[in-house]
């Protein structure tokens, strides 16, 4: 019988040259890119990534050398400024693979926005399952895992602090894969040896993660007959509150008899207070990384339901809506028993499981999964009201999204009729 668990304790072969270089052409001008692979000293050997996406792919990481790329006025990256590319592996257990680079650097992509305060994001899949500030690393960190336990496990975890030996004793409590931090407090790197497969990184430099707020490298995709789409990357605009405007259209109307034609005004009556505009900055923030479609909730600076990769609005608010009740039920089925919601009928028996279950739910369905206050944002506009209104039902107050719908004065009116705040960002935030 194939030993199926082996394939994960492959290490690929890495055939990719040591020097990569990637040219625009346009005439006589040329414009190059120089990268090199990068590699870590592990056992005393070089290596490079440990696989792909999955076992049996090849992959390997490039930094970039030098060369200086410029699109029209988008300011480019330059090169040597490596922040991600080149993090420093104090800890390898299973060398990297490309799952956990990328994933790291997702986490990374969110943190830029978020350095004024502690914070802790985790990553699984290219996708945060939590992300929350605190007031101090070990708060953040704690409030980021309870945001959904069950998806961090075996996550990506960026902080933004050193991480110190409170953050470190918790973050043991589940298993993960990957910890990114500028330094780590004596004693942290001791504790983090009894998890043996426990990759850690170090990232001197994050204190410059602001520096890559605004700037732009390219994003390159390749498709599946071996063509590449190229594009500049994607950087938050209204990445401060005051960028924030108050939601706002104009709506065409002509007379079927007359056909003359004439706008009306449509404007939000309440504007948000100063805690939902933080929670709707924070929530924006955070979008930057997740997957296109998307709904988040969030309040008081942590992600309380994240709806990723859906293909309509209305069914990923859905999504992160029933995600919500979901960890909000397992949170309170941890706290009170030290077991999974899913567990219980396991642990204490069928009859007596299933009714320490049926309180949790009503429980969780009286306090809404933790939604009441929330702020509901979307990476791209609602072009009806139907999906704003999904949030609303749960006691959503504010709205953070684009704009710029046909029908932005159906969505301004149904906040109207609720009482909700709603701001528009003037910016989509696909992510493919």
């Amino acid at each position: 019988m194939k030993d199926l668990k082996a394939a994960y304790k492959t290490i690929e072969a890495d055939h990719f040259a040591p020097k990569m270089e990637i040219s625009f052409i346009d005439g006589d001008k040329r414009e190059t890119l120089h990268y090199e692979k990068v590699t870590w000293n592990i056992g005393g050997e070089e290596k490079g990534l440990r696989y792909g996406e999955n076992p049996g792919q090849e992959a390997a990481l490039y930094r970039l050398l030098d060369g200086n790329l410029r699109l029209g006025e988008v300011e480019m990256l330059q090169p040597g400024r490596y922040l991600a590319s080149v993090p420093e592996l104090l800890q390898s257990g299973k060398h990297p693979g490309k799952t956990n680079i990328t994933d790291t650097d997702n986490a990374l992509n969110i943190l830029r926005y978020l350095t004024e305060k502690p914070c802790a994001v985790i990553v699984k899949h290219n996708n945060p399952c939590g992300v929350a500030l605190g007031s101090t690393l070990a708060e953040a960190y704690f409030r980021a895992n309870k945001a959904d336990r069950l998806a961090a496990f075996g996550g990506a975890i960026a902080l933004n602090r050193e991480c110190d030996l409170e953050t470190a004793r918790l973050i043991l409590e589940n298993y993960a894969e990957v910890v990114v931090a500028p330094d780590f407090q004596p004693g942290v790197m001791d504790l983090f040896a009894t998890k043996k497969n426990l990759r850690v990184f170090r990232i001197k430099n994050m204190s410059r993660l602001t520096d890559f707020v605004s700037k732009h490298v390219i994003d390159f995709k390749s498709l599946i007959d071996g063509g590449i789409v190229a594009q500049t990357s994607f950087a938050v605009n209204a990445h401060r509150m005051e960028d924030l405007m108050p939601a706002y259209c104009q709506r065409k109307i002509t007379d079927k008899a007359t056909g003359e034609v004439s706008f009306k005004d449509y404007k939000i009556k309440r504007l948000p207070t100063m805690a939902e505009f933080q929670d709707l900055w924070f929530g924006w923030l955070v979008e930057a990384g997740v997957t296109s479609n998307s709904v988040l909730y969030v309040k008081d600076g942590v992600t309380v339901g994240i709806g990723t990769g859906e293909q309509d609005r209305v069914g990923v608010a859905e999504i992160a809506r029933d995600k919500a009740y979901t960890k909000h039920a397992d949170w309170i089925s941890w706290e009170k028993y030290g077991k999974p919601y899913n567990d219980l009928q396991l642990a204490f028996g069928a009859e007596d499981g299933a009714r320490k279950q049926a309180e949790i739910m009503e429980q969780t369905r009286a306090e809404k999964g933790g939604l009441p206050g929330c702020a509901m944002v979307s990476d791209a506009f609602f072009p009806f009201r139907d999906g704003a209104e999904v949030g609303i039902r749960e006691g959503i107050t504010s709205i953070i999204q684009p704009g710029g719908a046909i029908r932005d004065w159906d969505v301004i009116d149904c906040c109207n009729e609720n009482g909700i705040a709603m701001v528009f960002t003037g910016q989509r935030s696909f992510r493919h």
